[in-house]
């Protein structure tokens, strides 16, 4: 097994599912969340998540979900992950956690040394995924093309299976791994050609630039 897992987010259709795949992504994302250029509704969610079955884990994002739709991404997507992008509470993801029955992924927006403290707080969480925090403004929580200060994390002890996310390409993943230390990486604009539209040479490129840092 690779020692460093890849996530690509934000997959959209068959065609760039399928070089996430080929090119050996350990992870794929599908987003629900109607604000995002990257959304797929559940039906289209289900077709990816079938295509990747047994090729790679894959993740359903969801945002502040209520339990109705945690339920019927359940069903439709019958997903590895959850992953939790909004402003659930470390109650609200554990609650998601039980009732789900699935592992669960929280990403936590980082723009100061403040905000790490949310690391701890989030210990139901099965992986904790740091994202850059969206300036007050922004439409989106995340996928907004912003890395944080990699230097925050430095010597900190963070939960084993931390995944790094925010403004990550295929030209600074090697700087940003061996700044880091962490060991999973997750990208979604940073293999886009425009938002929302991933582009397959550059997802090849990206999971060429985490394997050669292994």
């Amino acid at each position: 097994m690779p020692s460093i897992r890849i996530k690509i987010c934000g997959l959209s259709t068959p065609d760039t599912l399928d070089a996430a795949l080929s090119a050996g992504a350990d992870l794929v994302g599908f987003v629900h969340f109607q604000k995002s250029p990257r959304h797929v509704d559940l039906e289209r969610a289900r077709l990816l998540s079938e295509q990747a079955k047994g090729r790679a884990e894959r993740v359903i994002l969801l945002v502040d979900p209520d339990d109705a739709l945690v339920d019927a991404a359940l069903e439709a997507v019958d997903p590895d992950w959850i992953q939790l992008h909004g402003r659930e509470t470390p109650e609200r993801v554990a609650m998601i956690r039980s009732r789900s029955g699935r592992p669960v992924m929280k990403a936590i927006g980082i723009a100061s040394h403040a905000d790490l403290a949310a690391i701890v707080a989030h210990g139901a969480a099965d992986r904790i995924l740091l994202d850059a925090k969206p300036p007050p403004s922004a439409a989106l929580p995340g996928g907004n093309g912003h890395a944080f200060d990699w230097g925050l994390l430095s010597g900190m002890d963070l939960p084993l299976g931390t995944m790094l996310s925010g403004g990550l390409t295929p030209e600074n993943v090697a700087e940003a791994l061996t700044r880091t230390g962490l060991r999973a990486v997750d990208v979604s604009s940073g293999v886009e050609t425009r938002p929302g539209e991933k582009s397959a040479e550059r997802i090849a490129a990206f999971v060429s630039a985490v394997r050669t840092n292994e």
